[in-house]
């Protein structure tokens, strides 16, 4: 019995010695990870039951921070919309049209590749570059967009782009998937090149007929882990959409057109000092996107299937 138990000891001592440098070069990124995202998050979840200013001490508040949300606040459940719905059209647009043009390019000579993939890729190199939408649809007759019209005769009278209601979301949707295709379309490019060309010759000799079933059935299998990560990017940029509508439509925008959870959150936590009920919004936002990343991971195992 006791030389059992020793060999126990042994063997585990033995496993943690093999393992023991795989933790070390873990260690800075675990540290990091807990300090700038476990951490954050506890702490949010701790104030959003408070009331908290920055100034004062914070008090507690129970629920009362989460009923002020959906049964006081009207900014709410217009952002509330207005994210979920930039979220379904962004996200999987997005998603979809990044892998469909990886798919074509991969297709292409290395060069040419290449080249198309700096192309795409891009937006997310030159990083803030809405100004370029700005003067695209500026509101007077030197905007792109309105000169481009007024020429060819289609308008008598510039439009006002970001200052009519129902223009602001399709401009936003079309400058947001611009900006967040880079990564995703990086992603399924890489994981494209990775695939092994042996597993297309097996599908050949069992019965694949055409691309569309290597796609199918050999592909999206073989980039499951891939297509996880773009889609969880695509995801989280699509609900954390603030900036752009903030540069475009201003904030507020008109009729709250462009404003999400993440503008309304910034406006409750720096301008009007409500640490506690901004972490209430932050919360919900965070339940919001762990929802659907869990959706998106049965979809895609479901594929994978």
């Amino acid at each position: 019995m006791e030389k059992q138990i020793n060999k126990k000891k042994i063997s585990r001592k033995a496993r943690f010695d093999e393992t023991l440098p795989s933790y070390i070069m873990l260690a800075p990124f675990l540290i990091f990870f807990f300090i700038f995202l476990v951490l954050p998050i506890g702490a949010s979840i701790v104030l959003s039951f408070t009331d908290y200013d920055m100034i004062n001490n914070p008090h507690p508040a129970g629920l009362g921070n989460y009923l002020r949300m959906f049964l006081e606040d009207d900014v709410f459940p217009v952002v509330f919309k207005n994210t979920l719905f930039f979220a379904i059209i962004c996200g999987p647009a997005g998603f979809l049209l990044s892998f469909v043009l990886a798919w074509f390019i991969n297709e292409f000579s290395p060069l040419v590749r290449t080249l198309l993939s700096f192309m795409f890729y891009a937006p997310a190199l030159v990083g803030n570059a809405t100004f370029i939408w700005q003067v695209a649809f500026s509101s007077d007759a030197y905007g792109y967009i309105n000169s481009a019209l007024l020429s060819l005769g289609l308008i008598t009278e510039p439009i006002t782009w970001l200052s009519t209601e129902q223009y602001i979301q399709p401009i936003i949707i079309i400058v947001q998937l611009w900006s967040s295709m880079g990564v995703s379309f990086l992603t399924n490019i890489s994981g494209l090149q990775n695939v092994n060309n042996e597993l297309y010759e097996a599908g050949s000799i069992d019965g694949i007929r055409n691309r569309w079933q290597e796609l199918w059935y050999i592909t999206l299998p073989t980039m499951k882990h891939m297509l996880l990560f773009s889609a969880v990017m695509q995801i989280s940029s699509a609900f954390s959409i603030s900036g752009i509508a903030i540069t475009l439509a201003g904030f507020p925008s008109v009729g709250y057109a462009a404003d999400t959870i993440v503008s309304h959150m910034q406006d409750l936590g720096t301008v009007r000092y409500e640490l506690g009920y901004a972490s209430a919004v932050a919360v919900v936002l965070f339940l919001m996107m762990v929802f659907f990343r869990l959706v998106i991971g049965k979809l895609l195992n479901m594929t994978g299937k």
